[in-house]
């Protein structure tokens, strides 16, 4: 271990009982004002070249060190991955994979890629060639949720859609199969107006129990969340929900179903995101990010993007977090290049 190395870790030592942001930033600030440039430099060679040996937060800190003061660094180690559903949409889709490549990341997702719940096999096999040969991994996919650019915001609550997407849900593990993918979000659905909300919920509780059955095959889990926007969804809130959650637990024995927290809906809709956060990190099973107002890039609106990610993953997050948000300018450069590729190895 080099000695730069080694004096980090021990000021890291002491600084472990603040906040991983506010302590991350102290340190780089010190390091700044004490350090000459020789010995920030071969600390920021070290951790590039060995990140293993770093403490945690001294790792967070150097990351703040490769950067201008003032910039926007993330002070946690998730693993970010791109939505190429809502972003390089300048693009045709199949050429999106290859993109999120370029730009530097090795992790993708999407929503459900096709106009159909059962597309031809032919098209189903070129998304999964376009991934693989892009050289990503898919880390989250949607189940089919109707006609989205109509309004719909999800099938599973519809009676007269179960077997449509529970056809889809073979097909969805078929392709988490070839992909390695195990995180699909299930759409819960607008309220249908000629139906009484009860009918609904039963039909998306056996709808979601059906999904957990097929993914269990796989290993994959079926993450379910709260959406805002102006369709009359169901689900607005994590607490709305933690409670079909739970009653599929309670009713179905189905366990591998967990919360999407994506910061923006929680938001918008009114949840208290850090407590949602401090109190369920142990049942989110992905996370997906944008600013507000706006949906937009973190840094253009008011969401403190990154005290709620570190302080998810002080709480044991340790899954995925999605860019799913509307660019307002080409490019990432609100995140280092090296923050977006994904480190060794898979989330816990």
């Amino acid at each position: 271990m080099s000695p730069q190395v080694r004096m980090i870790n021990d000021i890291a030592v002491q600084f472990r009982h603040q906040a991983l942001d506010t302590a991350a930033a102290a340190i780089a600030e010190h390091i700044r004002a004490f350090w000459d440039p020789r010995m920030r430099a071969e600390l920021i060679r070290r951790a590039d070249a060995e990140p293993e040996t770093l403490d945690p937060l001294a790792l967070a800190a150097v990351l703040l060190l490769t950067q201008p003061q003032g910039d926007h660094v993330p002070a946690h180690h998730l693993r970010y991955a791109v939505n190429c559903s809502i972003l390089f949409t300048d693009l045709p889709l199949l050429e999106r994979p290859a993109a999120a490549r370029a730009a530097g990341f090795d992790a993708v997702e999407f929503w459900w890629p096709f106009a159909d719940a059962v597309p031809p096999d032919t098209h189903v096999q070129a998304f999964v060639d376009a991934v693989h040969d892009a050289g990503v991994q898919l880390v989250g996919l949607n189940f089919f949720a109707g006609d989205m650019p109509g309004g719909d915001r999800g099938v599973l609550s519809s009676p007269a859609h179960s077997a449509e997407f529970r056809d889809n849900v073979e097909l969805v593990a078929t392709i988490g199969a070839a992909t390695g993918c195990r995180n699909f979000n299930a759409l819960y659905g607008n309220r249908i107006p000629y139906l009484t909300r009860e009918r609904q919920d039963d039909t998306a509780v056996a709808n979601l129990a059906f999904a957990a059955g097929v993914m269990a095959r796989i290993g994959g889990t079926v993450l379910v969340e709260p959406v805002s926007g102006p369709f009359p969804y169901l689900l607005r809130t994590a607490a709305d929900v933690l409670a079909v959650l739970d009653r599929i637990r309670d009713e179905r024995g189905a366990r591998n179903l967990a919360l999407l927290a994506d910061l923006y809906h929680l938001t918008v809709n009114g949840d208290d995101v850090a407590k949602v956060l401090a109190d369920h990190a142990d049942r989110i099973g992905h996370v997906q990010i944008a600013d507000a107002p706006g949906r937009h890039e973190p840094g253009t609106g008011d969401i403190d993007v990154g005290g709620h990610l570190s302080r998810l993953e002080q709480a044991g997050y340790r899954g995925w977090v999605v860019l799913e948000y509307v660019a307002t300018r080409p490019g990432f450069d609100w995140l280092p290049r090296h923050r977006r590729a994904a480190t060794k190895g898979t989330p816990a």
